[in-house]
C-alpha cells in the first residue's frame, strides 16, 4: 500500500503549501450521489512527484469563506493528471465553479495508443507496470466520518501510478506524434458546458422524447424543465421527482384535471397533492402553444447509401490509426452529420485533419 498524508482541509495548510511549488499533480475524488441531485464531494486525492495526500474537502465552503476560495484556486494552477475525468471535473466544478487551467486524462490518452476506449485505472496500471491494484471499496460509504485506514490506502492507490502512467503514455505518444492529440482531446473535457444543468435543455435527457410532437413535445419539454429545477432545489435525483416513463404519460395523455392527472400510473401522490395544479397550468399551456419541433427523419436509401459509405471510410482510417473506430466518431455522429449537423467533434481538430475534411467533401460534394 502506497504512504499517504491525510490532510483536514479545514484546518491544514499544508496542501496549498505544497501545491504551490508543483506544475503538476495526479488527482482523482471519491463521493456519493445515490440521493442526491448534486454529487457530495467526500476525499481529494493528491498525487505529486513525491508525496501523496487524501484531503477532506467535507465543510469546506467557497461561497462564504476566502481562505477556502484560495485553497481550491491553489489546487486547480497546476495541469492536472486524471483517469476518466470527466465525473471528477463535474463533481468538483459543481462543488467550487473552477475548473483547471489543463488536464492530461490517462484514459483519453491509452485510448490514443490503441488501448480499449474506456480502459479502467486498475487494467492500464497492470497493462504499464504489471502491478494488480486492490478492487475493494469500490461501493464504499465516502461521507462516513472518520474514514477507515482501509479506505484511504485504496483511495491513494487511485493517484499512486498516474503520473508515472501520463509519463509512459507521453513517451509513446510522442513518438507516434500524436501526444498533440491526447492534450487536444483531454482540454476539451474542460468545457464548462457539459457540467452545467440547463433547465431548457433537460428533455434531450428523456429517452424516446425525441419523436414527440407538437403539444405532447411541448408539454415534455416543460415537465422536464420543472422536474429539473425541482431536482435541483430539492437534491434528488432526477428520477425520485417523477420517472421518465411516467412523466411521457403525462406528456403524451395531458390530463385536464387533477383527478385525471393523480390516475397516471407512476404518478406519486404527493406529487400530484404537491405540484398537481402547477403541472395543469404546465399541459394547458402547452395545448395551446404546441410545438414547431419536427422528429429527425429516418435516412431515404441515398442516404443510407452515403452512410455506409462513411462508415467504411471511417472504418479504413481507424484501421491505418490502429485506434477503435468509435473513438473518431461513433456512428451516431455520422449519423447526425448525414441530416445536416456540422458541430461535431469529427470535424475539429485532428480528426478534421485526418478524416472529418474528407467525410465533409463526401457530403457537400
Amino acid at each position: 500500500m502506497p504512504d499517504y498524508q491525510f490532510v483536514d482541509l479545514r484546518t491544514d495548510d499544508l496542501l496549498a503549501t505544497t501545491i504551490a511549488t508543483q506544475s503538476r499533480i495526479g488527482i482523482d475524488t471519491e463521493f456519493i450521489r445515490e440521493k442526491t441531485f448534486h454529487a457530495q464531494l467526500c476525499l481529494v486525492q493528491i498525487a505529486t512527484e513525491d508525496e501523496i495526500f487524501c484531503a477532506d474537502p467535507m465543510g469546506l465552503d467557497v461561497r462564504k469563506s476566502e481562505r477556502d476560495r484560495e485553497l481550491w484556486r491553489a489546487i486547480t494552477k497546476p495541469v492536472w493528471v486524471v483517469h476518466s475525468a470527466r465525473q471528477d471535473l463535474e463533481v468538483i466544478y459543481q462543488t467550487v465553479n473552477l475548473m483547471p487551467t489543463e488536464i492530461f486524462d490517462t484514459q483519453v490518452a491509452a485510448a490514443l495508443l490503441g488501448y480499449q476506449p474506456q480502459i479502467g485505472y486498475g487494467n492500464l496500471v497492470k497493462e504499464l507496470f504489471d502491478v494488480e491494484l486492490a478492487k475493494t471499496h469500490t461501493r464504499a460509504n465516502w461521507s462516513r466520518r472518520p474514514l477507515p485506514e482501509a479506505y484511504m490506502e485504496y483511495a491513494a492507490e487511485d493517484v499512486q501510478y498516474l503520473l508515472p502512467a501520463c509519463d509512459a503514455l507521453t513517451e509513446r505518444l510522442d513518438k507516434l506524434g500524436r501526444l498533440d492529440w491526447a492534450r487536444e482531446d483531454s482540454n476539451s473535457l474542460l468545457e464548462v458546458s457539459l457540467y452545467e444543468n440547463d433547465a431548457a435543455q433537460a428533455i434531450n435527457r428523456i429517452k424516446g422524447a425525441i419523436y414527440l410532437r407538437g403539444s405532447s413535445r411541448s408539454a415534455a419539454a416543460s415537465l422536464a424543465a420543472w422536474r429539473e429545477q425541482e431536482a435541483i432545489k430539492r437534491d434528488r435525483p432526477r428520477q425520485w421527482i417523477m420517472r421518465d416513463a411516467v412523466l411521457l404519460e403525462i406528456a403524451v395523455n395531458r390530463p385536464a384535471t387533477k383527478k385525471r392527472l393523480s390516475a397516471t400510473p407512476g404518478l406519486a401522490a404527493r406529487t400530484a397533492e404537491r405540484a398537481g395544479d402547477h403541472l395543469l397550468s404546465l399541459l394547458a399551456a402547452a395545448e395551446s402553444q404546441g410545438s414547431d419541433y419536427v422528429p429527425p427523419q429516418k435516412p431515404d436509401e441515398r442516404q443510407k447509401a452515403m452512410l455506409k459509405n462513411m462508415q467504411r471510410q471511417l472504418a479504413d482510417a481507424a484501421e491505418e490509426l490502429g485506434l477503435a473506430t468509435e473513438l473518431i466518431a461513433p456512428k451516431k455522429d455520422l449519423s447526425s452529420a448525414l441530416l445536416g449537423n456540422r458541430n461535431l467533434r469529427i470535424f475539429r481538430g485532428w480528426r478534421r485533419d485526418y478524416i472529418g475534411r474528407h467525410l465533409l467533401e463526401m457530403l457537400e460534394g
